[in-house]
């Protein structure tokens, strides 16, 4: 089981693209023996501490194996959608990890 852990920062005013985007690309998780374990959208009073800014959407993702990632990453229908993200999303910040 692998787990991915993104930081993802919304362009200003791109957030409905970035909903667009990701109805779309969520839902295909499943497809790749994957599951959305948590999916957050901090309130900046909720942040105790930082030295990085604020993200606009948190998700942890589990995978059987990498090559589900990997499949997932190449799904036709989520690159069809993928100039949604593009134009959407400024960063991404992925750590990848296992359980402990």
């Amino acid at each position: 089981m692998i787990y991915i852990t993104q930081l993802i920062y919304v362009k200003h005013g791109q957030e409905s693209a970035f909903d667009e985007f990701e109805a779309i690309a969520l839902p295909l998780i499943a497809k790749y023996n994957g599951k959305l374990l948590l999916r957050i959208r901090p309130s900046a009073s909720a942040i105790i501490d930082a030295s990085i800014e604020h993200p606009y959407e948190l998700h942890l993702v589990e995978f059987n194996a990498d090559t589900d990632l990997e499949n997932f990453m190449k799904d036709e229908e989520r690159k069809k959608f993928i100039y949604l993200k593009e134009q959407s999303i400024e960063k991404v910040v992925l750590v990848k990890g296992a359980a402990m």
